[in-house]
């Protein structure tokens, strides 16, 4: 791993997986909508770090623009050896239910917008016969919950898709991880009722780095999500629909 993408670098996990990887002497594209953020990160990974650290506008909605950013990505880097997409939006659950247009695009940031710039990813590694592809999905997609469900649906729908890639990428060795998170303390969970066990991003970011490294397909971080998560699968419908979750 000497060349990587990170789509969403300025996102509160991402800023930690770039440090990471900066500090192991990896190269990076740092991608995201707010070229201020980027530039500041890109500053910092310069004075800190001797790599090569390139910035590169990327609108996860706006579809047409996502083979030629990921092409000018491959071009200041050489070539790629992985991608690792950390981008999210959670929306608000009650206005969505009222707000068409910000269910699509809580649908479309979380799961088309992905789609859309891994298959290009896809391609390019299916091609070389090697690299990797790590998105950040969430546990949030594991079950359908009244409080969060139409983020959890995209969620859902990105594990179903990445499961289905690495299916697929698998015989040109090439991997695909799925990453679970829990709750999470950054801006995304902040002022946010109802959370528990809350996990600092840089922890989750050194479990992410790990599971890549040793060709992991799906990491639940902290690993005790896998457990909580498998008991509240575990629920019939029948009570299921009764609890307020």
């Amino acid at each position: 791993m000497k060349n990587v993408l990170v789509l969403g670098a300025t996102s509160g996990i991402a800023q930690e997986i770039v440090k990471q990887l900066a500090n192991d002497g990896v190269n990076l594209v740092l991608a995201g909508r707010s070229e201020s953020e980027l530039g500041r990160l890109q500053g910092d990974l310069r004075v800190r770090h001797n790599g090569n650290f390139h910035v590169a506008n990327f609108q996860a909605t706006a579809f047409e623009t996502h083979v030629s950013f990921f092409d000018e990505c491959v071009r200041n880097l050489g070539h790629l050896d992985g991608i690792i997409l950390c981008y999210g939006y959670m929306g608000d659950q009650q206005q969505s239910q009222v707000d068409n247009n910000l269910a699509k695009e809580v649908i479309d940031v979380n799961y088309t917008s992905c789609v859309s710039i891994l298959h290009i990813a896809a391609q390019y590694f299916e091609a070389r016969k090697s690299g990797f592809i790590c998105a950040i999905s969430s546990v949030a997609g594991d079950r359908g919950r009244q409080s969060n469900y139409i983020y959890g649906s995209a969620k859902g729908a990105l594990s179903l898709f990445l499961q289905g890639l690495r299916n697929r990428l698998s015989k040109s060795g090439v991997n695909v991880l799925t990453v679970k998170p829990g709750f999470v303390d950054t801006k995304m969970t902040f002022g946010q009722e109802g959370l528990f066990l809350v996990a600092k991003p840089e922890r989750v970011a050194r479990d992410i780095i790990k599971a890549i490294r040793k060709n992991k397909s799906i990491l639940y971080t902290p690993f005790f999500w896998k457990w909580i998560m498998l008991i509240i699968k575990s629920i019939p419908e029948r009570i299921f629909k009764r609890l307020s979750l």
